[in-house]
């Protein structure tokens, strides 16, 4: 079994920020891919930035220059640094990552379970 647990959402005013967190856990052989994802009401779910194992890092244009994500591969943990959080960027975060279980089998996506972001006065 493979759990993903994240974790730091809330309510915070425009201009302000959180740290979202997501813990891996279970029989893991490997991660490769991290990041997270997010889905507003009525809209479909968008990448919002990814991070390989060797820490390259990729985000969505919505993003650049305000969010930073980052790992610690020793924790099976991925964070988002949410900085500068404007209305449109409510939504719920949904992390992953791409697990391989044993050096035999392949890799595949797990995700946890999603948490609240509401940006608000």
């Amino acid at each position: 079994q493979v759990q993903l647990v994240d974790s730091g959402g809330g309510l915070v005013q425009p201009g302000g920020s959180l740290r979202l967190s997501c813990a891996a856990s279970g029989y893991i052989f490997s991660i490769n891919d991290m990041g997270w994802y997010r889905q507003a009401p009525g809209k479909q779910r968008e990448l919002v930035a990814s991070i390989t194992s060797g820490g390259s890092t990729n985000y969505a244009d919505s993003v650049k220059g305000r969010f930073t994500i980052s790992r610690e591969n020793a924790k099976n943990t991925v964070y988002l640094q949410m900085n500068s959080l404007k209305p449109e960027d409510t939504a719920v975060y949904y992390c992953y990552a791409d697990i391989r279980r044993a050096s035999w089998l392949g890799s595949h996506d797990y995700w946890g379970q999603g948490t609240q972001v509401t940006v608000s006065s």
